[in-house]
């Protein structure tokens, strides 16, 4: 078997705006390693958006909560155009690619809790998906490392995560009850049962057939 895709599949990196603000970062001397941990800030500060917004009632706190969010996600697109598109990666390029998003999941999941944490169950909710997002990813990079190929495959992978949170966010801005957020974490948390089940049968079957 050969260890192969080991880039998500993202359409957006073909875009004009995608290629032109990776060639303005590369240009500015700004590495990739500082772009990855530029998303876990972000991350964090979804975080503490959603405590603002629960705390003070704040519905423009809840439409930063899903603004960083996205940020985040821009930075997991730039930090790797840089790295490969412009010959800024380093050695220690993969530690940093990998673990701020495993942090960045955790901040942004939880973040969710502050919304719904009138209804049952919701801190359980919320760590069981926090758990799940590290393992999803956990799954990928040991099938890799058996030299199976990197699975991105969902229903819930990293974008499908953070695409359902910015929602669910923009839409609590709107009608702050919780419920949206509560409906979130159950969704999200099948989509990454069912993730992770799809992902180690794949690698299971590739194990099997070296």
């Amino acid at each position: 078997m050969k260890n192969s895709n080991a880039r998500r599949p993202l359409k957006s990196r073909q875009t004009q705006w995608a290629k032109r603000l990776a060639k303005f970062l590369a240009d500015s001397g700004i590495s990739p390693n500082m772009i990855s941990f530029t998303s876990m800030l972000f991350a964090g500060c979804s975080l503490i958006a959603c405590i603002c917004a629960k705390e003070n009632a704040s519905r423009i706190s809840t439409v930063f909560a899903a603004v960083f969010i996205q940020l985040r996600l821009m930075c997991n697109l730039m930090d790797g155009m840089v790295a490969v598109e412009f010959g800024k990666k380093s050695k220690t390029g993969d530690l940093w690619n990998d673990v701020p998003d495993r942090f960045a999941d955790v901040f942004i999941i939880l973040g969710t809790l502050f919304f719904a944490k009138d209804y049952p169950f919701a801190q359980e909710l919320a760590w069981g998906n926090a758990v799940l997002a590290v393992m999803t990813a956990y799954l990928r990079v040991l099938g890799a490392s058996l030299k199976s190929p990197h699975y991105y495959i969902g229903p819930m992978a990293k974008p499908h995560r953070m695409d359902l949170l910015t929602l669910a966010f923009l839409i609590e801005a709107i009608y702050p009850t919780g419920k949206i957020a509560y409906s979130a974490l159950i969704i999200m948390g099948l989509g990454q049962i069912v993730t992770c089940y799809r992902r180690l049968s794949k690698i299971a079957v590739d194990l099997e057939m070296e």
